[in-house]
Protein backbone atom coordinates (compact mmCIF):
# COMPACT_ATOMS: atom_id res chain seq x y z
CA UNK A 1 0.00 0.00 0.00
CA UNK A 2 0.99 3.90 -0.65
CA UNK A 3 2.60 6.06 1.70
CA UNK A 4 -0.20 8.53 0.95
CA UNK A 5 -3.08 6.25 1.36
CA UNK A 6 -1.47 4.78 4.91
CA UNK A 7 -1.38 8.53 5.85
CA UNK A 8 -4.79 8.80 4.92
CA UNK A 9 -6.40 6.03 6.18
CA UNK A 10 -4.08 6.79 9.77
CA UNK A 11 -5.51 10.06 9.73
CA UNK A 12 -8.95 8.02 10.07
CA UNK A 13 -7.91 6.28 13.06
CA UNK A 14 -6.61 9.71 14.68
CA UNK A 15 -9.94 10.85 14.07
CA UNK A 16 -11.18 7.43 15.47
CA UNK A 17 -8.58 7.93 18.64
CA UNK A 18 -9.78 12.11 19.14
CA UNK A 19 -13.10 10.81 19.58
CA UNK A 20 -12.20 8.24 22.00
CA UNK A 21 -10.28 10.95 24.31
CA UNK A 22 -13.34 12.92 24.29
CA UNK A 23 -15.16 10.09 25.92
CA UNK A 24 -12.28 9.99 28.17
CA UNK A 25 -11.38 7.12 26.98
CA UNK A 26 -7.69 6.36 26.05
CA UNK A 27 -7.13 7.90 22.85
CA UNK A 28 -6.59 5.07 20.42
CA UNK A 29 -8.55 4.66 17.09
CA UNK A 30 -8.18 1.66 14.72
CA UNK A 31 -9.57 1.14 10.65
CA UNK A 32 -9.67 -1.91 8.84
CA UNK A 33 -9.55 -1.87 5.24
CA UNK A 34 -9.82 -4.68 2.43
CA UNK A 35 -7.34 -5.31 -0.40
CA UNK A 36 -8.67 -3.37 -2.78
CA UNK A 37 -8.39 -0.14 -0.07
CA UNK A 38 -12.30 -0.52 1.28
CA UNK A 39 -12.98 0.73 4.65
CA UNK A 40 -14.21 -2.32 6.66
CA UNK A 41 -14.66 -0.54 10.16
CA UNK A 42 -13.66 2.16 12.42
CA UNK A 43 -14.04 2.47 15.70
CA UNK A 44 -11.79 3.63 19.21
CA UNK A 45 -11.46 2.35 22.60
CA UNK A 46 -14.87 1.82 24.54
CA UNK A 47 -13.40 -0.32 27.87
CA UNK A 48 -14.84 2.43 30.49
CA UNK A 49 -18.21 2.88 28.24
CA UNK A 50 -18.66 -0.44 27.57
CA UNK A 51 -17.50 -1.80 30.83
CA UNK A 52 -15.54 -4.31 28.84
CA UNK A 53 -12.08 -4.95 29.11
CA UNK A 54 -11.62 -6.81 25.94
CA UNK A 55 -13.23 -3.06 23.94
CA UNK A 56 -9.87 -2.12 22.07
CA UNK A 57 -10.38 -0.35 19.10
CA UNK A 58 -8.73 -3.31 17.62
CA UNK A 59 -10.96 -5.85 18.78
CA UNK A 60 -14.10 -3.40 18.36
CA UNK A 61 -13.26 -3.38 14.39
CA UNK A 62 -12.35 -6.62 13.85
CA UNK A 63 -15.52 -7.82 15.34
CA UNK A 64 -17.71 -4.88 13.01
CA UNK A 65 -15.46 -6.28 9.76
CA UNK A 66 -16.08 -10.15 10.70
CA UNK A 67 -20.07 -9.52 11.28
CA UNK A 68 -19.95 -7.28 8.00
CA UNK A 69 -18.02 -10.07 6.03
CA UNK A 70 -20.00 -12.90 7.90
CA UNK A 71 -16.18 -14.55 8.70
CA UNK A 72 -14.17 -14.71 11.68
CA UNK A 73 -10.83 -15.01 9.03
CA UNK A 74 -10.20 -11.65 7.73
CA UNK A 75 -7.10 -13.07 5.20
CA UNK A 76 -5.75 -10.16 2.93
CA UNK A 77 -7.10 -7.07 5.02
CA UNK A 78 -5.06 -4.39 7.05
CA UNK A 79 -5.32 -3.03 10.09
CA UNK A 80 -4.44 0.44 11.10
CA UNK A 81 -4.09 1.79 14.82
CA UNK A 82 -2.54 5.39 16.27
CA UNK A 83 -0.48 2.86 18.76
CA UNK A 84 1.53 -0.34 18.60
CA UNK A 85 -1.51 -2.89 19.73
CA UNK A 86 -1.02 -5.10 22.83
CA UNK A 87 -0.64 -8.87 23.17
CA UNK A 88 -4.71 -9.09 23.37
CA UNK A 89 -4.84 -7.41 19.94
CA UNK A 90 -1.87 -8.80 18.61
CA UNK A 91 -3.32 -12.28 19.54
CA UNK A 92 -6.45 -11.14 17.72
CA UNK A 93 -4.86 -10.25 14.83
CA UNK A 94 -3.17 -13.79 14.48
CA UNK A 95 -6.67 -15.46 15.48
CA UNK A 96 -8.16 -13.24 12.43
CA UNK A 97 -5.41 -14.25 10.06
CA UNK A 98 -4.95 -10.28 9.14
CA UNK A 99 -2.36 -9.28 6.26
CA UNK A 100 -0.64 -6.60 7.96
CA UNK A 101 -0.74 -4.38 11.21
CA UNK A 102 0.23 -0.87 10.38
CA UNK A 103 0.59 1.62 13.55
CA UNK A 104 1.54 4.90 14.04
CA UNK A 105 3.69 5.08 17.58
CA UNK A 106 5.19 2.35 19.47
CA UNK A 107 4.17 1.59 22.84
CA UNK A 108 7.07 0.11 25.23
CA UNK A 109 4.54 -0.66 27.98
CA UNK A 110 2.34 -3.34 26.69
CA UNK A 111 3.37 -2.82 22.72
CA UNK A 112 3.16 -6.75 21.58
CA UNK A 113 4.57 -6.33 17.52
CA UNK A 114 8.17 -4.60 18.58
CA UNK A 115 8.13 -3.27 21.76
CA UNK A 116 8.13 -5.15 24.94
CA UNK A 117 6.71 -8.58 22.49
CA UNK A 118 6.75 -9.32 18.91
CA UNK A 119 4.00 -11.90 17.86
CA UNK A 120 4.53 -10.88 14.20
CA UNK A 121 7.88 -12.90 14.05
CA UNK A 122 6.97 -15.50 16.84
CA UNK A 123 8.13 -18.90 14.89
CA UNK A 124 5.75 -20.94 16.66
CA UNK A 125 2.92 -19.08 15.97
CA UNK A 126 0.47 -20.63 12.84
CA UNK A 127 0.56 -17.06 11.13
CA UNK A 128 2.72 -14.06 10.19
CA UNK A 129 1.67 -10.59 9.16
CA UNK A 130 3.43 -7.80 8.15
CA UNK A 131 4.10 -4.68 10.63
CA UNK A 132 4.47 -1.53 9.48
CA UNK A 133 5.35 1.39 12.23
CA UNK A 134 5.94 5.15 12.15
CA UNK A 135 3.14 5.88 10.00
CA UNK A 136 2.02 9.49 11.79
CA UNK A 137 4.19 8.65 14.44
CA UNK A 138 4.30 12.30 15.59
CA UNK A 139 0.89 12.68 15.18
CA UNK A 140 -0.03 9.34 17.14
CA UNK A 141 2.48 10.02 20.11
CA UNK A 142 1.54 13.61 20.95
CA UNK A 143 -2.42 12.64 21.19
CA UNK A 144 -1.56 9.56 23.71
CA UNK A 145 1.28 11.88 25.75
CA UNK A 146 -1.16 14.76 26.09
CA UNK A 147 -4.20 12.96 27.10
CA UNK A 148 -1.98 11.13 29.78
CA UNK A 149 -0.55 14.47 30.42
CA UNK A 150 -3.91 15.50 31.74
CA UNK A 151 -4.29 12.46 34.36
CA UNK A 152 -0.97 13.16 35.96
Amino acid sequence: MEKNSLNEFMTMALREAEKAGLEDEVPVGAVLISSSGEVLAADHNRTRQNNDPTAHAEILVLRKAARLLNNFRLPGTTLLVTIEPCLMCAGAVIQARLEQVVFGTTDPKAGALGSLYDLSRDGRLNHRFEVVSGVLERECRDLIQKFFEVRR
